[in-house]
């Protein structure tokens, strides 16, 4: 997907960063209408840290600010966007949810969702070894309950180390 996304946006250079969106998504562990309201300025890259504004909660849909870790990764993705509007990430929830349809479409990838993305992303870190409160640090849960569904996975180590998904995403602007 990453390869066609790129090849789309070489052609086609006004097409949104796409490739990055999903790169992001899969290393921070953000839901898209979280990434979509990232700003520069909510950043704070010396902390690896990020502001996220109105995060997801079952019981208030306002008001939920917090601060949550940001892996290496999904640090080069902030590093390597362009700096031209407040948002990170300046795309509407509805093209980001069009071109990542389409490109399911398109490669004949079926049932596979933009938020499937924050479940691998979290997996992935449990897979590393990482404890549940460093879990929860990057992917911001109120409670450590709704992390307890990825607890069964077992060490194996961080399969996307040396990833050239990464290093496509970041290079291809």
């Amino acid at each position: 997907m990453l390869a066609h996304l790129i090849n789309r946006r070489q052609r086609t250079p006004q097409a949104m960063l796409m490739h990055k969106v999903i790169v992001f998504a899969l290393f921070s562990t953000r839901r898209q209408a979280e990434i979509i309201r990232l700003t520069w300025d909510d950043s704070h890259k010396e902390h690896k840290r990020i502001l996220v504004r109105d995060m997801k909660h079952p019981g208030e849909k306002l008001g939920n600010d917090t601060r949550v870790d940001l892996p290496e990764e999904a640090i080069r993705i902030i590093d390597s966007m362009r700096k031209s509007k407040a948002e990170i990430f300046p795309y509407s929830p509805d093209a980001i949810t069009a071109n990542f349809t389409r490109a399911c479409k398109l490669l004949g990838i079926e049932d596979l969702h933009f938020h499937d993305l924050r479940h691998e992303g979290i997996s992935r870190l449990f897979e590393m070894g990482w404890s549940i409160p460093h879990v929860a640090a990057v992917s911001g849960p109120r409670s450590w309950v709704s992390l307890k569904r990825y607890t069964h996975i077992r060490e194996t180590g961080d399969k996307y180390a040396n990833w050239l998904g990464t290093q496509l995403a970041i290079d291809n602007t």
